[in-house]
């Protein structure tokens, strides 16, 4: 059986090379689970998201496009496998009445489909494994948990420093420095809130 969700939200941290989306339950279940994607899908996903249109096509514009002049149309998105902590993703694409399945990474499954409003599933053994699984959690959950540490620490002496700057500094002074602190501060805050988030959908 396949369970029908949402991009419920993504996480884009250009500090890392690895961004987070997650996916949530609709309907009465309210479970929810993050799969970790590369910064070019992530890019994509909210470029296609926000409607925000290339001067050229991107690739997954440029196969929306291919599928489309093919007569062809993408029926749903399914997260139909989880094979040694990697998900796996088929693309069901519909054409003259028969239907293609094209197996696909979730990231550019997703990246392709928001962008043409395609229903998303995910295979009820696969949410079930994220649920329970075990397998290397307790060495992830301290990896997050120390990234979350060096982060809090981070942020709290950085955020000083920049008070303590716009405090002494000077009419006309240039603040072009203290901006870009800012923006540091802002991507470490994200990648916090982010590493919270996950933290809080692995199982103990």
């Amino acid at each position: 059986m396949d369970i029908p969700v949402e991009l419920s939200r993504i996480v884009i941290t250009e500090t890392s090379p690895q961004q987070v989306i997650f996916l949530k339950e609709i309907g009465g279940g309210q479970r929810s689970f993050p799969i970790v994607i590369g910064i070019t899908e992530a890019l994509a996903i909210d470029r296609r998201l926000k409607g925000i249109e290339m001067p050229r096509p991107m690739t997954h514009d440029l196969l929306a496009q291919v599928i489309e002049a093919m007569g062809a149309e993408i029926e749903k998105i399914v997260v139909s496998d989880l094979r040694e902590h990697t998900f796996i993703a088929t693309l069901f694409v519909r054409r003259n009445g028969e239907i293609i399945q094209v197996d696909a990474r979730p990231s550019d499954a997703i990246a392709l489909g928001v962008g043409l409003e395609t229903p998303i599933f995910v295979a009820e053994h696969v949410i079930d494994e994220v649920m329970n699984e075990s397998i290397n959690l307790a060495g992830q959950r301290e990896n997050l948990q120390r990234r979350r540490d060096e982060l809090i620490d981070q942020i709290d002496r950085l955020g000083r420093y920049i008070e303590n700057k716009l405090t002494d500094m000077s009419p006309g002074a240039d603040s072009q420095p203290l901006r870009e602190l800012q923006g540091q501060l802002k991507e470490m805050q994200s990648e916090l809130e982010a590493i919270e988030e996950i933290l809080q959908h692995l199982p103990e």
